[in-house]
């Protein structure tokens, strides 16, 4: 059975102690570079300025912030946090991996982006697992062109872009294959039986029963 990803768990520290709680394997957190801080959070900054939104949320500027020092010194230590590179920032990942030097005390880490240029400065290094994150079809065609000639560690991919045959190429092509956004029975199940290996969920909660055997989510 795949296990879960606890999607966006490590951006509130309340949320990171539940799924930890259940014993989920793996952990997401959202990372931005802003004003020469890791911060951890979903919410988009209006460029320069330092308000948060998304969508239909607005949030104010003096809202506390989550460092990724600070998640990464709360993570009990068998927690492996997935950490989300977000934006174009050269710099962010260079910033991640002085963080790890820092705070990440020998701690495994898995690295995921859509923009895979963030993610070279981190290959190589033993603490680290690179997820090459896949949202379009257009990646998607990218993907399989860099699997042409090199090898990468994972693949997180959106579930529309995944059925029973390309589940089946990119398995015999990565050694990991998790996928997005994951809400319902139903959708677990049928990415179980095509053969990914993660999950990427908010409801960790509910589909954890499902995994288990348990009522339908």
């Amino acid at each position: 059975m795949p296990f879960l990803v606890a999607h966006r768990a490590g951006n509130d520290l309340g949320r990171l102690r539940r799924a930890e709680s259940l014993g989920i394997p793996l952990i997401e957190a959202d990372v931005h570079l802003f004003a020469g801080r890791l911060e951890v959070r979903h919410l988009k900054t209006v460029g320069p300025l330092p308000i948060l939104w998304d969508r239909w949320e607005l949030a104010p500027p003096w809202r506390p912030r989550l460092l990724l020092g600070d998640l990464l010194a709360t993570a009990a230590p068998p927690t492996e946090l997935m950490l989300d590179l977000k934006g174009r920032d050269p710099r962010l990942a260079r910033a991640v991996a002085a963080c790890l030097d820092r705070h990440g005390d020998g701690r495994r880490v898995t690295v995921c982006s859509r923009t895979w240029r963030l993610l070279r400065p981190l290959e190589g290094r033993p603490d680290v697992r690179v997820v090459h994150s896949v949202g379009s079809r257009r990646q998607l065609a990218a993907l399989r062109r860099l699997l042409g000639y090199r090898a990468v560690d994972g693949v997180s991919i959106h579930r529309r872009l995944l059925d029973a045959p390309v589940t089946a190429a990119l398995k015999r092509d990565v050694g990991l294959l998790v996928s997005w956004p994951v809400e319902t029975a139903e959708e677990a199940r049928r990415l179980a039986a095509w053969g990914v290996d993660g999950l990427i969920t908010t409801r960790f909660d509910a589909l954890a029963g499902v995994l288990a055997g348990g009522e339908a989510a």
